[in-house]
């Protein structure tokens, strides 16, 4: 029998999945503490929840803020906009972060951590994201922690709090079209991501175990 999920620590709470992901946590009696692991002050209340402005940089003060969860997702993800397109910001970002929390993860015992990724990672990729997706899932699997899920969405429906023009013309687009489209490229909602992400903790299977499409949605 899985021991019972109580403290969990989530970083990126303000993404598009982290944000439905903490709205699930807080309303899930089962959850007794929340940490929100935090580059910057962000304005975050609700029962149950800590934010930690954290520098993850600071790799003692990084592991600390990990230490005594029993999961800890990690959603979290910049934009090469958002780095002025500085190939290494952005790997600080996408690549250090959850690498490292993935590593802390297993250093302090924590036996569950759940990643989103996206479709089509691969770190023999062509394409500078999803070459960095696939080298932390390289890297995530090598970590040493007992459970861990990879969630593999494709185009994300839901409203951000931030402008992307590009992706919006893309889910219409996708979104008419997704009938002619393998599963696994579909479009889905951030909350079925989020849904999928509480439960697999839940489960807490052993192993390596990929959540695309299909799997999310059931």
């Amino acid at each position: 029998m899985q021991k019972p999920i109580k403290t969990v620590t989530l970083i990126g709470a303000t993404g598009l999945i982290g944000s439905r992901l903490l709205s699930r946590l807080q309303n899930d009696d089962h959850i007794d503490s929340i940490r929100i692991l935090s580059r910057r002050p962000v304005e975050l209340t609700g029962p149950k929840t800590n934010v930690q402005v954290i520098d993850f940089s600071d790799l003692e003060q990084f592991r600390s803020a990990i230490e005594g969860s029993d999961a800890v997702f990690c959603s979290v993800g910049t934009t090469q906009k958002k780095v002025d397109g500085d190939e290494d910001a952005y790997r600080r970002v996408d690549f250090d972060i959850p690498v490292n929390a993935a590593r802390f993860c297993a250093e302090t015992g924590c036996k569950h951590f759940l990643l989103v990724s996206s479709v089509g990672a691969d770190s023999s990729s062509g394409s500078f994201y999803l070459k960095i997706k696939g080298e932390v899932e390289d890297a995530v699997q090598e970590s040493g922690v007992q459970s861990v899920s990879i969630f593999r969405p494709s185009i994300l429906l839901g409203e951000r709090n931030e402008s992307r023009p590009g992706e919006t013309i893309g889910k219409v687009v996708m979104k008419v079209f997704s009938f002619l489209l393998p599963s696994r490229m579909k479009p889905i909602h951030a909350d079925d991501v989020a849904a999928a992400m509480l439960w697999a903790a839940k489960q807490g299977r052993e192993g390596f175990h990929f959540y695309q499409y299909r799997e999310i949605k059931n």
